[in-house]
Parts: C-alpha cells; structure tokens; sequence
C-alpha cells in the first residue's frame, strides 16, 4: 500500500472541497496530513461524505479534541482525526465554536465519537447537539470548571481530603500550606558562594580562605598558625 504524497494530498482536498458543496471552506497539507477547515454546522455532513464517498473510504474516527484560543471570539477548535484503513491516509477536520455555541454531534456518522464528545466537554467545555449523553467522564462529581481551559487556575478551585470524623471525602477551598524554607541549590562539596570581607564576589573553596585573591591581584601570603597558649608554672 503506498503513502500518499504531498501531490496526492493536495488533490484529494480539492476534490474533497469541490464534493462538499460549500461545507468544506479550505484545505491545506500541514504536517504530512491534509487538513480541512469546515463549517461548523456542517460537520456531520462532511463526516458522512468522507465516510461513504468511494474515492475516501474514511471508515475509522480515530480521535475528537478541543484546542483553546483565548483571545479568539470562538475560542475553541474540535479537532476531528479519520483514518482510511483501505486507502492508507489520514485526514484532519476542524471547526471553531464559542463557549456557548453547540456543535453537532458527530455520533450518527461515527458511534465511536461518543466518549470523545464527552471528553471535550469535560476539560473544556465543548457542547455538543444532540450528543446521547454529555456527561462528565473524567472528573469528579460535583467538579467546577473545566481543566483544559487556559484560563483555569494550575491548582484548581477546591481540593479534597479524607474526613475521619465524617468518615468520607470533603471538597475545601485551595489552601496550599507549606513552611517558609530556603534553598540554594549548590553543590554540598562546594559549599555556598558568598562574597568575603574586601573581595567582593569572588568565589572561595571552604578551607581555601587563606590563598584566595586579594585587591592587588596576589595571593594572600599563608599565615602560620597561632601559638599554643604558655603552659602554667608549677607554682601558679
């Protein structure tokens, strides 16, 4: 079975493009894949051509995923990925939505497409029309928000602990206690880098004091060490 070409690709979206009959609005290769932009509530429509038409044989829905623009009106794009197990390609769709605008759901072309329906809905908060059931699938009951949302907080809104009192799992409000602690990060061999009296930053070994820099440039001459304190007479 050969692997399509760039040549190839191109072609099959602009007959894809022709066929749809103004539901597909673009068509670029990206990636070694063809990639279609579409018109949201088109996209079963679209599905089903590339499912059925006998030049795409698109048999298998192989994911559905949410990408979050923030900045964008339709913040949202739902990622559609086919796979043609007879032809050996690969295709990419995607449309864009709001946070408020449902997408059709593409459960009557592909049943498949049902959990990863609801998976776009859990972390991010893609509807989907006619879906049989959007549910959360990965988060907890009684979770807030949605995970994948750029504007959601890295430690979430609540966090949950074990009450042994109430014997069952409590939801609290994000505490993140922790001790005041200060870490260096060096090298315990080495020990820290602290600046020395009179030479500034420079930077000493433990025990090498003695031979480090000073301002003219020279080593500190070794001093000897001290005397030992006079022994007592024996009369004191």
């Amino acid at each position: 079975m050969s692997v399509a070409t760039i040549e190839d690709l191109e072609a099959l979206g602009q007959s894809i493009v022709a066929n749809s009959v103004g539901a597909v609005a673009a068509a670029h290769v990206a990636y070694g894949e063809l990639t279609l932009i579409v018109q949201t509530h088109r996209i079963v429509d679209v599905l089903i051509l590339l499912r059925d038409h006998p030049d795409y044989r698109f048999n298998q829905m192989i994911d559905i995923c949410g990408v979050d623009y923030p900045d964008r009106a339709e913040r949202f794009d739902v990622v559609y990925h086919l796979l043609s197990t007879s032809k050996n390609r690969r295709v990419r769709l995607k449309v864009a939505t709001d946070e408020d605008t449902p997408v059709p759901s593409a459960v009557p072309a592909y049943p498949n497409a049902d959990w990863f329906e609801r998976e776009a809905f859990d972390m991010y908060g893609i509807f989907f029309e006619n879906h049989p059931d959007l549910r959360r699938i990965l988060t907890d009951y009684g979770f807030h928000g949605y995970p994948l949302r750029k504007d959601f907080p890295m430690t979430g809104y609540v966090e949950v602990r074990w009450d042994e009192a109430l014997k069952r799992v409590i939801y609290e409000p994000v505490k993140l206690p922790a001790e005041y602690r200060s870490f260096d990060f060096l090298s315990p061999w080495e020990g820290a880098r602290y600046a020395l009296p009179g030479q500034g930053s420079t930077y000493v070994l433990p025990g090498d004091e003695k031979g480090a820099p000073i301002a003219g440039g020279k080593l500190a001459a070794p001093q000897p060490p001290p005397a030992p304190p006079p022994k007592p007479s024996a009369g004191s």
